[in-house]
C-alpha cells in the first residue's frame, strides 16, 4: 500500500532552526525518561553521562522526520529515535576507549572511561546497545508488528559486523596504510558512519507504513547525507579547533588515517560533500513540500561547524 505523505507540511519559509531546537528538546526529554537511574547505579550513571551528554541528535530527528514524512506520529517513532541515539552513544563510548581512538574528551566533556574507568565504559557500552533493541520491541505503541520486526532487524544488521562494526575493523585496519583507496574509505564511512544514519532515515518511514519505493528513495538519500557527513567531518579534523568539536582535533593525522582531504584535498573534499548532499536534495524532492525537513538538513551536515 502507497502511504499518504504528511498533510502538516512545513511553510515554504523552512525554520531548520526552530524544528531542530524544537525536535531536540522532543528527544531530550523522551531520553530523560526512558533511563531512570537504579540499582546497579554505577552502570546506569555511566549509560546516563554519555547518553545526556547532548550531542545534535541528528539521528533521532531524522527518523522523526521521515515517520512524519510518511503521514505517522511522534508517538510511533519516538521509541526507535531513541533507540538510534542510545546505538550512536554506544558507538561513541567504545570508540573513545584507548584500544580504539584512545580520546580524552567528547561533547566537551571528559570521555565515559575517563570518568568510570575503562571496564565500565565498555560495559556501559554493551548495556545501551541491547537496551536500545529492547525499548524498541517493548516500548512502541499502535504499530503493527511486523513493522518494528523489520525496524529490528534492520537495526541489528546496521550495527553489526555488516554495518558499524564491520566499518571500523575495516578502518583499523587501514591505520598508517599509505595506499588506501577511495573505494576502501568509501567502504569505511558507508559502514562506521552511514549505516546507522541510513537505518535512522528508513526506520521511521518503516514504522508509518511506507512502501518499498519510498524507502529505498529515502536509503539513497540516507547514504548520500551519510558519506557527506564524515567527509565534513573529516575536514572539520583539521580546521576546526578542539574547543569547536568538543573532542581533540587533529586525531586523524596523528592516528596515521586515510580521510577524504588527505586524498582529495581540503577544497576538492567540500566540493564532493556539497555534490552529495545536491544529489540527496534531488532524490526527496519527489516527496513534495514535505521533505522540507530532509532538505534543510541535508544542508545542515554540509554547513556545520562542529
Amino acid at each position: 500500500m502507497v502511504m499518504t505523505h504528511s498533510t502538516d507540511s512545513p511553510p515554504a519559509s523552512f525554520d531548520l532552526k526552530t524544528y531542530l531546537s524544537d525536535r531536540k528538546l522532543r528527544v531530550e526529554a523522551a531520553l530523560d525518561a526512558s533511563l531512570p537511574v537504579k540499582y546497579p547505579e554505577t552502570i546506569y550513571e555511566s549509560m546516563r553521562y554519555s547518553l545526556m551528554a547532548g550531542g545534535k541528535r541528528l539521528r533521532p530527528i531524522l527518523c522523526l522526520a521521515t515517520c512524519d514524512l510518511m503521514g505517522g506520529t511522534e508517538a510511533m517513532a519516538m521509541p526507535t529515535a531513541c533507540a538510534l541515539e542510545m546505538v550512536h552513544t554506544m558507538s561513541l563510548i567504545h570508540d573513545d576507549l584507548p584500544a580504539m581512538d584512545n580520546d580524552d574528551y567528547r561533547r566537551g566533556k571528559l570521555t565515559n572511561h575517563k570518568v568510570f574507568g575503562d571496564d565500565v565504559a565498555i560495559l556501559a557500552g554493551d548495556a545501551l546497545l541491547t537496551y536500545a533493541f529492547e525499548y524498541v520491541a517493548t516500548q512502541t505503541r499502535d504499530v503493527p508488528a511486523e513493522r518494528i520486526l523489520r525496524v529490528v532487524a534492520a537495526l541489528g544488521r546496521a550495527v553489526g559486523a555488516e554495518g558499524l562494526v564491520g566499518g571500523q575493523v575495516v578502518d583499523l585496519a587501514s591505520e598508517g596504510n599509505a595506499d588506501v583507496t577511495v573505494e576502501t574509505l568509501d567502504f569505511i564511512h558507508l559502514h562506521k558512519t552511514g549505516a546507522l544514519l541510513e537505518v535512522s532515515v528508513t526506520s521511521g518511514a518503516v514504522l508509518a507504513g511506507a512502501d518499498d519505493a519510498a524507502i529505498a528513495t529515502l536509503s539513497d538519500y540516507a547514504q548520500r547525507i551519510g558519506l557527506a557527513f564524515q567527509i565534513v567531518d573529516d575536514v572539520l579534523d583539521i580546521t576546526a579547533t578542539s574547543e569547536e568539536l568538543g573532542k581533540s582535533a587533529g586525531k586523524d593525522l596523528k592516528a596515521q588515517k586515510a580521510t577524504y582531504p588527505s586524498l582529495w584535498g581540503i577544497d576538492e573534499s567540500r566540493r564532493r560533500a556539497q555534490r552529495l548532499i545536491d544529489e540527496a536534495k534531488a532524490a526527496v524532492d519527489s516527496f513534495g513540500s514535505g521533505a522540507q525537513p530532509l532538505m534543510a538538513l541535508a544542508d545542515y551536515i554540509v554547513a556545520r561547524t562542529h
